[in-house]
């Protein structure tokens, strides 16, 4: 009699698939991705191809779990793990996550998720929100290493002074872009809506198709568009795009023109001030010399035909002399309207008095807590700018919000 156990085929698959677990988990696969379909829109069914040599793997994954967009003919690394199905007694590598490879492939990636968001509405321009004129607080996302940063804050400073810029330092590429980014817009979005910025800056410099792989991820293009407040988005050179650019409520063509978009250019207020002021004062003298006119006439012709009527013609004087002087107090109250708006905007006036600008890396501080001991200021005054170390007593970390 034979001594060689006899066990069922289930128990031989669960054999199968113990000595499979003993595989290393973080397993990636790099081929071809041939015969890509999926089923009942939940189950995805495809086979890696080595180009290499005659050999396949067929791979199993949901639609819920990979975010990635694919097609056939795309080169892709798979992480995930094998195991044989019973049902189907079909060895299957089991997909948890799917990166593209190599330009084309990223490409085609691309071009599938920015159809797929397009089709859903996310690049629809009558669900763009305006900006604001001028906004007190800025919420800034990218790398502070980023010649992007330095940038945005030197153009945004040069154009109008006084904004509140609150950075989320993230890196723009790499493995913890996504989450760091996607963390940035959750921390804008969890704060009261009398605290969150006026307009978010999404923003970092130029690179290839590789180096923007976290502003064309799925996650953050609906992070954008499901942002609580405007959000303008510029990556790198006018020749670049992403999918966020797209889904961004304005799209800006550099970082440089992100700050242009966000904050209107302080000369070009103080020009129009200037010519609204000299506008109304034109008015209001032609409308005095028109009236006086008027009244110079109407009393030579009470002269002429009603001197013998003299009470009428006081009366009537009266009258004219009160409407005018309503007349002339209001175009005077509107002139001198103009004027206080346009001092309110110069910060000049403020210096004349004996304050300061203090600033920490570019930004106006207005909160001394969040500087360290040996902090570098800046000070401006009504004439001339010095440096200053912050002295305190006591350490205080940066936090990110």
């Amino acid at each position: 009699m034979s001594l060689t156990p006899v066990i069922s085929v289930s128990d031989y698959l669960g054999l199968i698939n113990l000595a499979l677990g003993t595989i290393p988990e973080e397993v990636v696969v790099e081929g071809e991705v041939v015969e890509y379909k999926v089923s009942q829109g939940k189950w995805i069914n495809f086979d890696l191809k080595d180009e290499k040599a005659d050999a396949k793997i067929s791979c199993f994954a949901t639609i819920f779990q990979l975010t990635t967009p694919l097609a056939s003919g795309m080169r892709v690394q798979a992480r995930g793990y094998a195991k044989v199905f019973e049902r189907f007694g079909k060895l299957s590598f089991n997909v948890e996550e799917v990166t593209p490879v190599g330009e084309g492939a990223l490409q085609k990636a691309y071009q599938l998720l920015k159809a797929k968001l397009q089709a859903e509405g996310l690049f629809d321009a009558p669900r763009k929100r305006a900006l604001p004129k001028f906004p007190g607080t800025i919420g800034l996302i990218t790398s502070r290493e980023a010649a992007a940063y330095g940038d945005f804050l030197r153009i945004l400073n040069n154009r109008w002074r006084g904004v509140t810029v609150v950075h989320c330092p993230v890196t723009v590429q790499g493995k913890s872009a996504v989450a760091e980014i996607l963390a940035a817009f959750a921390a804008f979005n969890a704060l009261p809506p009398v605290e969150r910025p006026d307009v978010i800056v999404l923003t970092r410099g130029g690179g290839s198709l590789e180096d923007l792989h976290a502003f064309n991820d799925e996650q953050v293009a609906r992070a954008v568009f499901g942002s609580a407040v405007p959000v303008v988005v510029g990556v790198g050179h006018e020749r670049d795009e992403s999918l966020c650019d797209f889904v961004a409520d304005v799209r800006a063509s550099t970082p440089s023109n992100a700050a242009e978009r966000v904050v209107p250019d302080h000369l070009e207020i103080e020009r129009g001030l200037t010519s609204d002021i000299d506008r109304l004062t034109m008015q209001l003298e032609r409308t005095l010399e028109r009236r006086h006119n008027n009244i110079d006439y109407a009393v030579r012709v009470i002269d002429r035909f009603m001197s013998d009527k003299t009470p009428q013609v006081n009366r009537m004087a009266e009258v004219i002399d009160q409407r005018f002087s309503f007349l002339l107090s209001t175009r005077v109250a509107r002139l001198t309207s103009a004027e206080k708006f346009l001092a309110s905007v110069d910060p000049q006036r403020v210096l004349q008095r004996g304050y300061s600008i203090v600033r920490h890396r570019g930004n106006v501080l207005r909160d001394a807590s969040n500087l360290a001991d040996g902090d570098l200021l800046r000070l401006q005054f009504a004439h001339g700018e010095v440096d200053a170390v912050a002295k305190t007593s006591g350490k205080i970390q940066d936090k990110l919000l």
